[in-house]
């Protein structure tokens, strides 16, 4: 029973999801539609900014999001994107 969680801490985390899922979403489709590349690769974009940067992942995509409509990047988010862009695809 260790390794199990509490109902009501996998409840919280299924809402918490549900509430950040629609701007990883959208930060997603900018990264494919800015960059022109694949999901796969918009994915592992996302996923290497916040991990490499110590960023959460929904903080990541709403700052993304947020560039569209004027608002800078913050300069650790940036340089940590122009990194993970200049990645060579991983996996297949």
């Amino acid at each position: 029973m260790g390794d199990a969680e509490s109902p009501q801490s996998e409840l919280e985390q299924l809402r918490r999801a549900m509430e950040t899922r629609p701007v990883i979403d959208q930060a997603h489709g900018v990264l494919m539609a800015r960059y022109r590349c694949p999901p796969p690769t918009a994915w592992s974009v996302l996923v290497a900014v916040s991990q490499h940067t110590n960023t959460k992942l929904h903080k990541v995509a709403a700052a993304l999001v947020e560039s569209t409509q004027g608002k800078p990047l913050p300069e650790s988010l940036s340089r940590a994107l122009r990194a993970a862009l200049d990645q060579p695809v991983q996996g297949g």
